[in-house]
């Protein structure tokens, strides 16, 4: 199975490479979690934030792989716990589906991208900054590994 993470941002702080890779290094290899990048549509001129939007979400949507479970991260959608979490990749395992994880820019996620995605998972109530939520994605993730082999990591 494939996990991939498609962030709209490049150029992130050392903290966060340093966060993400931990967690991502401790998964097993047949989860196969990465990131892959987005750049940032250009700022200025005379581009509304929903132009820069799309634009970035069109960029998104070329680089889902064809066949992928699409979760697009949105403050507006379903909170999943991390127990939930753990049964939906267990049932993605069980199925052999790639899933791709998609994280908006400053402006969001685009009306197609939402349209595109198979479900839409709130991380939180609260406004995150974008970065903060690669590492919380790959912590999650691997948090609800563990649940699934029985580590002891999580406790409840």
């Amino acid at each position: 199975m494939r996990l991939t993470a498609l962030a709209v941002g490049t150029r992130m702080p050392s903290w966060v490479e340093q966060g993400v890779d931990d967690y991502v290094r401790r998964l097993p290899r047949e989860y196969h979690f990465g990131f892959r990048e987005i750049a940032l549509a250009r700022r200025g001129g005379d581009r509304t934030p929903q132009q820069l939007c799309n634009l970035e979400g069109e960029h998104m949507l070329k680089a889902v792989a064809a066949g992928d479970r699409v979760i697009a991260l949105d403050v507006r959608g379903k909170s999943w716990s991390t127990e939930q979490l753990a049964g939906h990749l267990q049932d993605w395992q069980m199925t052999g589906e790639n899933v791709t994880f998609l994280i908006g820019g400053p402006d969001g996620l685009s009306k197609d991208v939402l349209q595109r995605s198979n479900q839409r998972w709130s991380l939180s109530d609260l406004t995150l900054p974008h970065p903060l939520v690669r590492i919380l994605l790959a912590e999650q993730l691997y948090r609800a590994w563990t649940i699934t082999v029985n580590h002891p990591y999580h406790r409840e």
